[in-house]
């Protein structure tokens, strides 16, 4: 039976990140994917150079038919940018009782484009966390949420577990900002070579710690990793594997996506979603 995921979040009309990069991951895993529109954002490679937001109304209108006509499997949620929006998506979800529910608490560009204010943010917090099977900050993300700042391994777990006192069960921190973390057994000093430097991300499951890591790729082609990360983890969650299961799976698929990526673009290159199924 084909599996459907919903992504809620926003547009990128340059095709590498957001709902169009949500879309291509759940394809990629043989999923039907629907879609419902949070903020059109006016973005390419470069950077993010404005949004424009929807209302409460207009999302709830574009999610209410699909859910009336469709047994969704897994929700993704990306860029919620008001505390209109986030508050309807919890109603939403609640009223429905929404499945293997992932958010991606998108709130800045990778260029430095703020895409949720501080009011959004603490909302999100309070609203979604506690429906979400597991939420997927990347560093800067994380130490916004647990207000702090992130430079080592003990950092990132302080971050996990604060952001579990606020609701959510299941924490993934993506390292990729850190890949250094990998080597603070060495000298201090020292600086790594590319090819002794690891992405990891980390995965907290009640007290339980579990890391995957893969080899760091030096490139620029990282445009829209978070969000397909989180999607493919919705996808392998609709398609009845563990968490840890549909963790380990993204990660790969990330990582392969990221090495074949197509290089487009002047700024930051999205990776290729289209690869086949790893």
């Amino acid at each position: 039976m084909t599996k459907i995921c919903l992504t809620i979040a926003g547009v990128d009309p340059s095709g590498g990140a957001g709902i169009i990069a949500d879309i291509k991951t759940f394809s990629a895993f043989g999923c039907y994917a629907a879609a419902a529109i949070a903020s059109l954002t006016f973005q390419n490679t470069q950077g993010v150079f404005g949004v424009e937001n929807q209302t409460a109304e207009t999302v709830r209108r574009q999610i209410e038919p699909i859910l009336a006509d469709f047994e969704v499997d897994a929700l993704k949620t990306g860029m919620l940018p008001t505390r209109e929006i986030i508050e309807e998506v919890a109603r939403i979800v609640k009223e429905n009782n929404l499945k293997n529910f992932v958010v991606d608490p998108v709130v800045r560009s990778t260029s430095g484009f703020d895409l949720i204010d501080d009011e959004a943010l603490k909302v999100l917090i309070e609203r979604l966390f506690l429906l979400s099977d597991i939420i997927t900050p990347n560093i800067p993300e994380a130490g916004r949420i647990a207000r702090m700042k992130i430079e080592t391994f003990a950092d990132i777990e302080t971050a996990a577990r604060k952001m579990q006192a606020l609701g959510a069960k299941n924490v993934l921190i993506k390292g990729g900002h850190l890949p250094i973390l990998d080597l603070e057994k060495k000298a201090k000093d020292q600086k790594p070579k590319t090819e002794d430097r690891k992405a990891k991300d980390f995965l907290f499951i009640g007290d339980e710690l579990h890391v995957f890591e893969a080899d760091f790729i030096e490139t620029t082609a990282t445009h829209g990793t978070g969000c397909t990360l989180a999607a493919a983890i919705a996808a392998n969650l609709a398609l009845g594997k563990s968490l840890t299961e549909a963790v380990e799976i993204a990660k790969k698929f990330v990582t392969e996506a990221i090495r074949s990526a197509p290089h487009i673009g002047k700024g930051n290159s999205p990776i290729n979603q289209l690869i086949a199924r790893v």
